[in-house]
């Protein structure tokens, strides 16, 4: 991998940046620099050239108080678009790098505003950092009827029924954010177009077969090859080929109803949202399957001298705390040692991806009410033995489960190479005012599902179906809660799923449903004030009595239905979404269910009743990605 960096070689041969310590000061030997703060820190060498990275995955700020740091790297990117009606993929958030922009000094402050993913047919948000604004990418198309273009954006959304796709940000030419959309060029089944990314157009939906995304860009940035703002595929009617998404987190489009269902783009990467097909049975057009554009990412980075101890493996973004180099995996990767490898055992956590909640319905009719999801598992040792140099390890990260219409969709599992994997959360039950299977047990997992009604039971923690592995590690977590209810007037309500450490709570009755169960604490090696508490998340706000910072896989809330008011049921602490309690048999009030918080493997939220046309398809919470974390002696 090349630098990028250029602008600070001065500086950096004269060891001129005032507030740098080769060592010493964390107690590792590892870089200490205090000039400048903000995000998660990365901090990585190329070619014996040192740098850190301050990676944006959420708003915040990146204050600068060494008045000799005087430029930067950057690399801003948008949300996505979501995906659009019957066809039209959602277009990539736009793309921005460059070297040597200026910061000021004594000390200098700039808000660093993270763009989220548009909604179901709606753009992307802008992403901001000093004087550089990213453009949210363009909608698929916005309408049902007739030909429909994709919307403009930093990459522009995909057409539908022989729409054009929408353009790109200053497309074409050297400022450009990104490419165009796909158009549709038939009419006979509404194969969409896909939508554009960074690095290339959609394509376009010709009749039976939709459009995929266009690719997205490459960055090296944040030390490792990553691909951003990538669109998503084209959806379309009835028997429609769906359009994959394009490189660097695009959506898979949706087609031949009911399944497969759109994608969401992937968080983190600005990809636009896969196109949607036609409606599910007894709803409005407006809630067909369609999926969310992925929220955008801020970079800053600047170099560094030469440490007095040099990295001694890579992999993920590497930060320096209490004499320990840790390695944080948010995506799957691998881990690598290098020729001056010496330890032989390293200290790890692992954490799989949470189930999704359950709930939605009908519109005119069935209303449901589900359980909150289970948390993925969480594995922890501190004397893992690895080996002498060469030392190659593939590092699995799982995605949470979608939380679809009506669906039980579970978290997948994380690893650490072969034997030590974290399941993925259980997926939760739901009520389906179906006299044959009126009720559904969760399911198992890391950590179970909760269940609905009075005849579902919670699902048991510590496994997942259809998972193995060559040395299981149990306890990974506790179980879902049983729901209460048996339908009708008297109601439904589910159970909160089950957290790493704590089981789900039982629903309490029939119309209030039970919280997620509490999660665990990072040990004190991975509470790294500078990295991880962006990652993990605090107990306060969440279930539980838990106190403090760092805290992982959590369960969801349930959802709950008629005999309790509106209101909030909250996740566990450890990134839990919250479920939501709704009396209403037909449109609910202000919908507060929650996706769990990614990286966290937190489980998502429950909900009760019918979906709000155009926005959450009567979706429950989705669960959150894993995270795999190690450190060994710096």
């Amino acid at each position: 991998m090349a630098p990028i960096l250029t602008s600070l070689a001065s500086i950096v041969k004269q060891y001129g940046i005032s507030a740098l310590a080769a060592g010493g000061a964390d107690g590792g030997g590892g870089i200490t620099y205090t000039g400048a703060s903000g995000g998660v820190l990365s901090d990585y060498e190329v070619s014996g050239t040192f740098y850190r990275a301050h990676i944006f995955i959420s708003s915040g700020t990146f204050t600068v108080t060494d008045p000799d740091l005087t430029s930067v790297d950057y690399l801003v990117v948008a949300g996505g678009g979501g995906g659009g009606y019957f066809g039209g993929g959602g277009g990539a958030g736009g793309f921005r790098t460059g070297t040597e922009l200026p910061v000021s000094s004594t000390p200098g402050s700039y808000n660093v505003t993270v763009g989220g993913g548009g909604e179901r047919i709606s753009n992307g948000s802008n992403s901001i950092f000093s004087s550089i604004t990213s453009i949210g990418g363009g909608s698929g198309a916005p309408s049902a009827g007739g030909a429909q273009p994709g919307t403009s954006g930093g990459s522009g959304g995909g057409g539908r029924n022989n729409g054009t796709g929408g353009p790109g940000y200053n497309y074409p030419g050297p400022n450009q954010q990104g490419f165009p959309g796909g158009g549709s060029n038939g009419v006979a089944n509404y194969g969409g177009g896909g939508g554009g990314g960074a690095g290339s157009a959609g394509t376009a939906g010709s009749g039976s077969i939709a459009g995929p995304g266009g690719d997205g860009a490459i960055s090296t940035i944040s030390g490792t090859s990553v691909y951003y703002a990538g669109g998503g595929g084209g959806g379309g009617y009835n028997s429609v080929t769906a359009g994959t998404g394009g490189l660097g987190g695009g959506g898979t489009g949706a087609a031949n109803h009911p399944t497969p269902l759109a994608t969401d783009g992937v968080t983190n990467t600005g990809g636009g949202g896969g196109g949607g097909n036609n409606a599910s049975p007894g709803l409005p057009e407006s809630i067909g399957n369609i999926g969310k554009g992925g929220s955008g990412i801020v970079v800053v980075r600047y170099q560094l001298p030469a440490s007095t101890g040099t990295q001694k493996a890579t992999g993920g973004a590497i930060s320096y705390y209490g004499g320990k180099t840790i390695h944080t995996f948010t995506s799957s990767g691998t881990f690598v040692t290098a020729p001056n490898w010496t330890a032989t055992n390293v200290e790890y956590v692992v954490v799989g991806g949470g189930g999704a909640g359950n709930g939605g319905g009908d519109i005119s009719a069935n209303p449901s009410a589900g359980g909150g999801g289970g948390a993925g598992g969480f594995i922890t040792n501190t004397n893992h033995p690895i080996g002498s140099h060469p030392v190659s390890v593939t590092v699995t990260i799982g995605a949470g489960g979608a939380g679809q219409y009506n669906s039980r969709n579970p978290g997948s599992p994380s690893s650490f190479g072969s034997p030590l994997t974290a399941y993925g959360g259980g997926g939760a039950g739901r009520h389906t005012n179906n006299s044959a299977t009126p009720t559904e047990s969760g399911d198992p997992g890391g950590s179970g599902g909760g269940a609905n009604d009075g005849g579902g039971t919670a699902g048991s923690g510590d496994r997942q179906t259809g998972t193995s592995t060559p040395a299981p590690i149990t306890p990974q977590g506790f179980p879902g809660g049983a729901g209460a209810g048996s339908g009708g007037s008297n109601g439904v309500s589910g159970g909160g799923g089950g957290g790493a450490g704590q089981a789900g709570q039982g629903a309490i009755d029939q119309g209030t449903a039970g919280t997620g169960g509490y999660g665990k604490q990072l040990p004190a090696t991975f509470q790294n004030p500078l990295s991880a508490t962006s990652l993990g998340s605090p107990a306060t706000g969440y279930a539980g009595s838990r106190t403090g910072d760092f805290w992982f896989a959590g369960g969801g809330g349930g959802g709950g239905s008629n005999n309790a008011p509106y209101g909030t049921v909250l996740g566990g602490a450890g990134g839990g979404g919250s479920g939501y309690n709704n009396p209403n048999s037909g449109m609910p009030g202000p919908r507060v269910v929650m996706n769990a918080v990614q990286s966290t493997g937190g489980g998502g939220g429950g909900f009760h009743g019918p979906g709000i046309p155009g926005v959450t398809g009567g979706n429950a919470g989705s669960g959150g990605s894993g995270i795999v974390l190690i450190a060994y002696p710096t």
